[in-house]
């Protein structure tokens, strides 16, 4: 009779630590999904934005001409992003297109005509809009794949992590050039 129960008491421990790390499990794929989700949101936004840099381009040229490097670095970042593979390279491509898309507006500012054409407003306003979108989105992104990251390494977290090869996710980080002062010149050339 003891026998049963010590084995009773033994299975129960055995169903107990199973379901526990099928519970760790099933929230490592659900942060997991979250996370892609959080990203698919931002390839929405990132997607738009690449279809509306085409248009807000042709619109520029036309005022631009001295201004051709400008117009070329756009043109090639948002090409960048074609060529991107892996996570790391999406997020490197975005970064690159928004510090380009952040010299044309500063470029722009010395085109007063160009400021003034209703299609250049119109598609500067929907893009700026978009940064907005996506700068929101990029922080839910980065929330989820904090949660997830740090659940890697928290004990026993950690034990069903290393047995099922979770990998770390990496946060969206902003470019090195974007934590630097502004610099101002008042002073037109």
């Amino acid at each position: 009779m003891a026998g049963w129960i010590t084995l009773g008491i033994v299975l129960l421990i055995l169903l107990g630590i199973i379901i526990f790390f099928v519970i760790i499990y099933n929230g490592f794929v659900a942060l997991k999904n979250n996370i892609n989700q959080d990203w698919s949101n931002i390839d929405v936004l990132l997607k738009q934005r690449y279809d509306e840099l085409p248009k807000l381009i042709k619109v520029c040229e036309g005022y631009m001409q001295h201004e051709q490097k400008t117009l070329e670095a756009v043109v090639k970042a948002r090409s960048m992003i074609n060529s991107a593979q892996t996570d790391d390279q999406k997020l490197q491509a975005q970064s690159a297109l928004s510090d380009t898309l952040k010299s044309l507006f500063m470029v722009v500012e010395r085109y007063p005509d160009l400021k003034a054409d209703a299609g250049f407003r119109q598609l500067s306003n929907r893009i700026s809009e978009i940064e907005d979108q996506i700068a929101d989105r990029r922080e839910l992104y980065n929330a989820s794949v904090t949660i997830y990251n740090t659940r890697l390494d928290q004990f026993p977290d950690v034990l069903v992590a290393r047995m099922f090869n979770f990998p770390v996710r990496s946060l969206w980080q902003i470019a090195p050039g974007e934590r630097q002062d502004v610099e101002v010149n008042f002073q037109h050339s």
